[in-house]
Formats: C-alpha cells, structure tokens, sequence
C-alpha cells in the first residue's frame, strides 16, 4: 500500500474512533437494584441538531446498563416549527432507541413550546398542562410556569397534600434558584416555595437555563437544574453563592434512582463523562433528615465543569453539599 494510502487510511479510522460515542467514562455511580425506580432528567432538548442527537446517543448507553424506565422532560421540548416532521425530527428520532425500548416520557412545557403539545400522545400529558403521576413510591408533580394560575396551585397543594407517597418530586422549566442568565424566578419561587416545604418536598427539577447546576439546599429542599440537554450557554453561571456544583462547558443529562429514603443521582455529560453524582436522604414528616450512609460525590472535571468551590460556605468542600449529601 502506498505511504499516501496508508496516511490516509490510518487518519479515516482515527477519525472514525473519535467521532463514535463513548459509554459512561467513569462506570455507573448508582446501585442499580432490582426493584428501585429508576429515571432520567432531559431538558430543553427540541432542537433537532448534532448536539441532541449526540445527548441522546448516551442516553441510550446509559439504559443499557441502568435500565430506568421512562424520562422526565423540564421543557422547550421543541424549538421553532411544530410540524409533525418536527415531532419526528426533534423527539421520534432522536430518541428512538428508548421508544422502541418502551421507555415513557413525560413532558412539562418550557416557553418555547406550543401548549397544543399537551395532546402529543407519547409525552403523556393527557392533555392537560399540569397533571401528576406515580412510579413506585415516587410521585411527580407536572407544572406548567409559564401561566401559574391560583387554579394550578389549589391543584398542587390538594395533591400534595392527598399524595401518601413517601417521595414528593415537582419538576417544571422555570427554576426557581438558578445562577445563569434567566436567574432565580423569584415570583414562582414565593409561590411554590412554601407548598414545598409545608408538604416535605425534598427534591425539584426544573431547565429553562441550558446547563446543570445543583443547587445548595435551600429550607431542606435539594434543586436541580439540567437544561442542557442539546442547547448550552457556555460559561453562564455565576457566582451568586446558590451552586454546589454547575456544569456549564457542554451538554447533560441526568439518571435517577431512588430506593426506599435514598435517591441516588449521576450527571452525565455529551462524551459520557460523569460530572456530578451523589445520594439525598429524604426528610421524615417532621423535616429531619432521613438516616443514611452518604456516598461520596464525584469530582467535577477540568474548567468550569467544577464551579461550586468559590461558592460554598465556610467549612463546606468544594463540589460537595452539605448535610445528607456528599
């Protein structure tokens, strides 16, 4: 073969090595028991691009060795046209794999998308903007924040508290801390901030801003933001003194598991690197933390994957939360 030959194929497969995707880098971090719900957090992912594609792609990685069987969604579910190919451009497609799989997901709506999309049959909404559901003994509550109206918190606060699930967990697109360039939504927080704590909530989700970022506990509530799951505003969080670890340098996703009073989180980024993990407790009735042995987290990588240090308080680690999880 000649030497021009040989260069160039050696450079084809090079290039075929690098562009192909890579399972989890660093191994699965949660349990993985047998009888556990287990789920994944995507949010602001309707773009239709190489970047979703490529999330998607370790999406389905993931399930195949952490078999969780359907997907919360935080919003902006599809950007710009919803014409049914975009429906099949933006969401049948890309994540084909975990459909034909039987995995469900479940969708809130973001800004950018069309309320109509409540009538979308595979993000089962049921048609309604704001509903609940139970996996296990988990149940979600599905909010719409674009328009919080007294109806949809006379709603949330009679499911809450009708709800005897020992884990409570709304998700929704706003968040209300946040440390990007949308910021903490205050107006929502004033709101939805004391149902929470009057009905032990321990752990919310929510995107709009298009990175990860664990939020410190606040009144024992654990926030999580992961709106990076196609588009990304690299390098928008700030120091507001709100982040236990943020990843703003490319995009995520999250898989939950939650087993009895432990919940266990793993965030992966596009290349299947883990940038965060660790384990919650959930709070008893009377807001004290549930017993449990905290598992360690993981360290942040390179840049500002690891922004959490110049925010943490005194005697807090960097990356690390304190309290129940670490």
């Amino acid at each position: 073969m000649p030497p021009a030959v040989r260069r160039f194929s050696l450079a084809l497969v090079l290039g075929l090595l690098v562009s192909l995707p890579r399972p989890i880098a660093q191994g699965l971090a949660l349990p993985n028991k047998p009888d556990s719900v287990k789920f994944a957090v995507i949010g602001d992912t309707g773009t239709g691009d190489k970047f979703q594609y490529a999330v998607a792609e370790q999406l389905k990685l993931a399930h195949d060795r952490f078999p969780y069987t359907f997907v919360i969604m935080m919003g902006d579910n599809l950007y710009g046209s919803e014409r049914p190919q975009d429906f099949v451009k933006k969401f049948e497609l890309p994540y084909k794999p975990l459909l034909d799989a039987k995995v469900e997901f479940y969708a809130t709506l973001g800004n950018h998308d069309d309320p109509n999309q409540r009538y979308y049959k595979p993000f089962n909404m049921g048609g309604k903007r704001y509903y609940s559901f139970k996996k296990g003994n988990v149940r979600f509550f599905v909010l719409d924040t674009n328009y919080l109206d007294p109806e949809q918190t006379a709603w949330l606060e009679g499911e809450l508290k009708a709800s005897g699930s020992d884990w409570k967990i709304p998700y929704f697109h706003q968040p209300l801390y946040s440390s990007g360039m949308h910021g903490s939504q205050v107006d929502l927080r004033n709101v939805l901030e004391p149902l929470f704590v009057k009905y032990n909530v321990n752990v919310v989700f929510a995107g709009h801003e298009h990175f990860y970022e664990r939020i410190k506990p606040q009144k024992g509530i654990y926030y999580f933001t992961q709106g990076g799951g196609a588009k990304l505003r690299d390098g928008d969080i700030a120091d507001r003194g709100l982040t236990a670890l943020g990843f703003d340098t490319d995009r995520s996703f999250t898989i939950v598991e939650i087993d009895g009073k432990e919940m266990y989180f793993q965030t992966i980024d596009r290349l299947g690197k883990t940038v965060d993990k660790g384990t919650i407790a959930r709070q008893d009735t009377n807001g004290a933390p549930a017993a449990t042995a905290p598992a360690a987290a993981a360290p942040a990588g390179p840049g500002r994957s690891g922004r959490g240090g110049g925010n943490t308080g005194p005697g807090d680690q960097q990356g690390v939360l304190p309290g129940t999880v670490r």
